[in-house]
């Protein structure tokens, strides 16, 4: 299928010139001349697979309308387009806020036709294999709803963001289709109410499947007791419809659909907390006759309340309040802890505070019993919080795990505190456990969403100067580096070590072997080397250049000299990809 392509450019020269190189090669294109135009488009006339986007015209920039058309997405509840920004500048600070946005690529004018042509391709294929993988790790087979870890995700964003209400959904009377019609029609069942659940909330909506006959839906902009009655009512005839026709006119099992729900954001945006509430609703629901719906409120005045004088800031605080702080961490249940985290989050993000999470894990020496292991796993947790300030906090994750978040602190103390943990409570317990951790420092860098800390990377440059450079921009990120100073340096490393890089930055002119016959000779391995991201770094501008090395797998360029934001943003935007094939095993 032809891919679709939109041009946004009010210059009518490159319109036409864009336009003539992607349909001769067969790609389905639209012409726009503002953003106006492509934002209006896209609302309703459809969704195209890639933009091209002018950076500098008149009423609404490049800028301001990938803003919009990132809003647009959001209130539409489509997925993100992956937009390439069109620009004849060579500033440092355009590329670096195009990145920022969340921009795909830059392409010069004026456009070289076979560079246009590999990048798009280079971006539409890299997109579409980011979705695919994210779409096996989060969808529901059956019914192609969302996961139950993935409706966290994508439910707590539609809490945090938008008004609506948020209902879980419960299929009565599901397990006699099981129990009489088989598990097939059973499937069939699930799959139809899916379908119907779909057509019935708003367009925008969001929903999940949370367990084997239970849903989750974030409804967009429902915020009525009628909207509410008139969706449930209109699940349960469809349900009921859709059923007999599967299973027959003379099915007579009482299926319908329970629904419990709580307004957004009238009771909160934390969709742990919402969900909550929303599962008390549904427990009245299947308490009073099913099929029907339950709207959380708080609880009705009682004469006491009535009586009762209202409280004073004071007197509050005093009631929530610790009657005595004590100058140890704060050890905290999970769910507890997990409302703190949330806060603490927010709070170092806004604010740029350093800070870092410990996770220990405790193992048993050898000769240890299982009562004296069970004891001393017990007694860490004690230890821990009389080790750290006031200011920490701390949880117990299992048995054997401590999960500890420290504020205001520097990243180069963490081997440090560690030790200190470590070595004083051998003093007091002997030797009893092992004692490992794992160690994530946060931060002012956090909030420039970057992808590069802790992956490797290797830089492969006969220059000297450009090599300290590289290594340090990408160190001080937090990346671990490798250098070469040739080809054959970077293919026997390869060819010896069982660590395949993140990434690989190659320059282009090296003595003895080129970047270009570097990356032949890497894509000749068996190994997964062979689809491992290679970005060029080269001081050759030629466009000749830039295509060979698109033409044989590069998927980037970055021209030196180059400024130490821009090589960041890059590197980071080909790390995305790497670290969802990782964690999906995709190759």
């Amino acid at each position: 299928m032809a891919k679709w392509i939109m041009v946004v450019d009010d210059d009518t020269t490159n319109l036409q010139m864009a336009g003539h190189i992607l349909s001769k090669n067969n790609m389905r294109v639209t012409a726009l001349k503002s953003g106006k135009a492509m934002l209006d488009y896209i609302d309703t006339k459809g969704v195209p697979d890639l933009v091209l986007l002018d950076i500098k015209m008149p009423e609404m920039d490049g800028f301001e309308a990938l803003t919009k058309l990132r809003e647009l997405e959001g209130r539409k509840g489509l997925g993100t387009i992956p937009v390439i920004f069109l620009t004849a500048e060579e500033e440092v600070d355009i590329e670096t806020k195009g990145f920022e946005m969340g921009v795909a690529d830059f392409i010069r004018k004026p456009f070289n036709p076979d560079v246009l042509l590999r990048r798009i391709n280079n971006v539409i294929s890299t997109h579409d294999e980011m979705k695919s993988i994210k779409e096996d790790a989060s969808i529901d087979k059956l019914t192609g709803f969302l996961n139950k870890a993935a409706t966290g995700t994508e439910l707590s964003k539609m809490c945090a963001d938008s008004t609506g209400c948020l209902m879980m959904l419960d299929l009565d009377s599901f397990k006699l289709v099981n129990d009489i019609y088989g598990h097939e029609a059973g499937d069939k069942i699930l799959t139809a109410v899916a379908r119907i659940i779909r057509d019935t909330v708003p367009e925008g909506s969001k929903n999940g499947r949370i367990g084997g006959d239970e849903f989750a839906s974030f409804a967009i902009n429902v915020t009525t007791e009628e909207e509410v009655a008139q969706i449930t009512s209109d699940l349960n005839t469809g349900i009921v419809a859709k059923a007999k026709e599967i299973l027959g006119a003379d099915m007579n099992i009482p299926l319908g659909m329970s629904v419990g729900a709580v307004m957004v954001p009238k009771f909160g945006n934390d969709y742990n907390s919402l969900l909550k509430l929303a599962d008390k609703s549904l427990y009245k629901v299947k308490k009073n006759g099913k099929h029907s719906y339950s709207i959380y409120t708080f609880n009705t005045i009682s004469q006491e309340d009535l009586n009762s004088k209202a409280q004073t800031i004071g007197e509050l605080s005093e009631i929530m309040g610790e009657r005595s702080v004590s100058n140890t961490a704060m050890q905290l249940d999970m769910e507890a802890f997990s409302y703190v985290y949330r806060y603490v989050m927010r709070y170092v993000s806004r604010h740029g505070i350093k800070a870092c999470k410990l996770l220990f894990t405790l193992d048993a020496k050898e000769g240890i019993d299982d009562e004296t292991y069970a004891e001393a796993c017990d007694e860490f947790g004690n230890h821990l919080r009389l080790s750290l300030r006031k200011s920490d906090i701390v949880t117990r994750n299992r048995y054997n795990q401590y999960y500890v978040f420290l504020t205001e602190f520097r990243e180069g103390f963490i081997p440090k505190v560690v030790d200190q943990i470590a070595d004083t409570w051998v003093e007091k317990h002997d030797d009893q456990i092992s004692i490992k951790y794992e160690s994530e420092f946060i931060s002012t860098n956090m909030g420039t969403n970057l992808n590069v800390e802790g992956k490797s990377i290797v830089v492969v440059d006969d220059d000297s100067t450009d090599i300290k450079l590289t290594k340090k921009v990408l160190k001080d990120a937090g990346a671990r580096v490798t250098a070469f100073e040739s080809g054959q340096e970077l293919l026997d490393f390869i060819d010896h070590n069982e660590e395949i890089p993140d990434l690989i930055l190659l320059d282009i002119k090296m003595a003895g072997m080129s970047g270009f016959e570097t990356l032949e000779q890497l894509r000749q391995r068996g190994s997964d080397v062979a689809v491992t991201p290679v970005i060029f770094i080269t001081a050759d501008g030629s466009e000749d250049a830039e295509l060979t090395g698109l033409e044989i797998g590069a998927l980037d360029f970055i021209r030196k000299p180059f400024a130490p934001e821009v090589l960041l943003r890059r590197v980071n935007n080909l790390l995305e990809l790497v670290m969802l094939r990782k964690r999906y095993n995709r190759k």
